[in-house]
């Protein structure tokens, strides 16, 4: 909705998906007095590290791509930040939207399995405080200790060769391409995921659902396959409404997979 002002990020969109397909949740972020926390759905445990300001980002939308201009930045968040009873976690997903993300927090977490959606560690400021690709700084510490990867098409403008060494340096990566599908990378291998066909509404957030999606269904399942089809559907879903209106519950997503299933 033009002019509206909403709470989101990465983060907090994987969060509210694994909430809904029924697991606990938890959410570990930076920001100022005038977040909204009353917004977060309440099952979600929010951990809140104080900060001047909130990330705030303005959305302007052209014909080829959105345009992202940086309004703030609140803190970043470190291997310190993290609650003592959070590092034994089974899923976690590190999603940064401006690199506020230390790269050593993939390394804190002692059992389960860490994947990153690694977006905001390829975005810069320009000089009109515009949102423009930049070079992965150092990716060779977070891609020693994670599971999965997750990228989207539209991250990795003028990185293209770069994605493939980065896929074979991790067991298994999705690099999404919004109505196209995306490409599922299983033990440095490429198989294409069809896409599910969708009213879009508000593309906000499907990356950050496909990513939890994936990690939610791969821990139930251990098929990386199924956990893609899962994913697609989910971040389809997504789409069809304003926010986190329409991420799937269980029930939706399980119907939604059963349809696309059987359109193979």
């Amino acid at each position: 909705m033009a002019g509206a002002v909403r709470p989101g990020g990465a983060a907090l969109y994987a969060a509210v998906t694994a909430d809904r397909l029924g697991l606990a949740a938890g959410l570990l972020t930076s920001h100022g007095d005038d977040f909204p926390l009353d917004a977060i759905p309440p099952r979600i445990e929010v951990v809140s590290v104080p900060a001047c300001r909130t990330t705030r980002f303005e959305h302007a939308a052209t014909e080829e791509t959105r345009v992202l201009s940086v309004g703030a930045a609140a803190r970043p968040l470190g291997p310190a930040d993290v609650p003592g009873d959070w590092l034994d976690a089974s899923i976690v997903l590190l999603a940064p939207v401006l690199g506020e993300v230390d790269p050593l927090l993939a390394g804190a977490f002692s059992d389960g399995a860490v994947a990153a959606s690694a977006q905001g560690w390829l975005r810069g400021v320009g000089a009109d405080a515009r949102v423009v690709p930049q070079p992965w700084s150092g990716p060779e510490l977070v891609l020693a200790r994670i599971q999965a990867l997750f990228l989207s098409r539209e991250d990795i403008r003028g990185q293209e060769d770069a994605v493939l060494e980065w896929m074979e340096r991790v067991p298994l990566g999705v690099l999404t391409a919004d109505r196209d599908g995306a490409l599922l990378f299983v033990n440095d291998q490429r198989y294409e995921v069809r896409p599910r066909p969708a009213a879009e509404v508000d593309p906000t957030g499907a990356g950050d659902v496909f990513a939890a999606t994936f990690l939610v269904e791969y821990r139930r399942h251990g098929d990386p396959w199924r956990a893609a089809a899962a994913a697609a559907c989910a971040g389809s879903l997504a789409v069809e409404g304003e926010g986190w209106a329409t991420v799937p519950d269980r029930a939706a997503l399980d119907a939604a997979l059963a349809d696309y299933a059987l359109d193979d």
